[in-house]
């Protein structure tokens, strides 16, 4: 028997004009059926509500629209969601992502290889340490996304990260349950939530991992919509060495080979198909 897809959890945080995007991705790179929660605290915006009703009444995925009518912490809204699974894996997925085909899938075929896995996040075109084709910069959003996930559709490595990032994030239920969910009172943003769950999990013997055989695409946030961190000064209080491993790994820059082996893939498609310019911005 097939195992169970992960569910799909996305924090809208209020954001209507990145949703509709998103909603059409989801819909056209998920299998049929594929369980996906919406969560909504208290938006403001009354555009959000009206968007997901109608989008929910015609998609064929299996959409769970969760608009709560008290304000939760982003952190907060998301260990709700993960109670609200239970028994499956889940994967943050930020309302900016623009998936690829066949991403869901991969990524759940990452953790299945090691059951140490407690995280596995995709490359992107964002500027942090799995960003491609340059290495900490925000990359523009390829406009064939489906070449790129061809290309990055090789044996995956799933080489170590230092910790998880917020924007696309397979999180294992086993790990979950193991190390505890997000530190929601210490850390309500999802980002340095994140970062403090992958670390607690490093710390038990957990792998964090970049799953190399998945591309995510997200639009180049502006300023007001990155996901900020919510208290640098208590993550580094509870991790006082964070920075010193980021530090270390770009200097060491380990993923420098996988991504020149996933360039090359790309030309060799470029090579066989009609000149196009893959990473054009929209």
């Amino acid at each position: 028997m097939t195992a169970r897809l992960p569910v799909v959890v996305v924090p809208i945080l209020h954001r209507f004009d990145p949703l509709d995007a998103c909603l059409a991705a989801l819909e056209s790179s998920l299998p049929r059926g594929t369980r996906v929660w919406l969560l909504d605290d208290v938006s403001s915006d009354p555009r959000i509500e009206a968007l997901v009703r109608a989008w929910c009444e015609h998609g064929v995925l299996d959409v769970t629209y969760r608009r709560r009518q008290q304000f939760l912490d982003p952190a907060e809204s998301c260990n709700a969601a993960f109670e609200e699974t239970l028994p499956d894996d889940v994967v943050l997925l930020d309302v900016l992502a623009r998936p690829t085909p066949g991403w869901l899938p991969q990524l759940a075929g990452a953790i299945a290889s090691d059951d140490r896995i407690a995280t596995a996040v995709p490359w992107s075109n964002v500027g942090d340490l799995c960003a491609f084709p340059n290495f900490g910069e925000d990359n523009p959003l390829p406009e064939f996304p489906e070449i790129i996930a061809d290309a990055a559709a090789a044996p995956a490595t799933l080489p170590e990260l230092p910790a998880a990032s917020p924007n696309c994030v397979l999180v294992r239920r086993a790990a979950l349950a193991r190390n505890g969910a997000l530190d929601a009172t210490s850390h309500p943003s999802i980002a340095d939530a994140l970062v403090d769950f992958s670390l607690r999990a490093a710390s038990m013997g957990w792998r964090n991992v970049l799953c190399d055989n998945v591309y995510v695409g997200q639009m180049v946030p502006a300023s007001s919509e990155r996901i900020a961190g919510g208290n640098l000064t208590r993550l580094l209080a509870r991790w006082p060495d964070y920075h010193e491993r980021v530090a270390r790994f770009i200097l060491a820059d380990p993923l420098r080979p996988l991504r020149m082996r996933f360039a090359e893939r790309i030309g060799q498609i470029e090579r066989a198909g009609p000149q196009r310019d893959l990473f054009a911005a929209l």
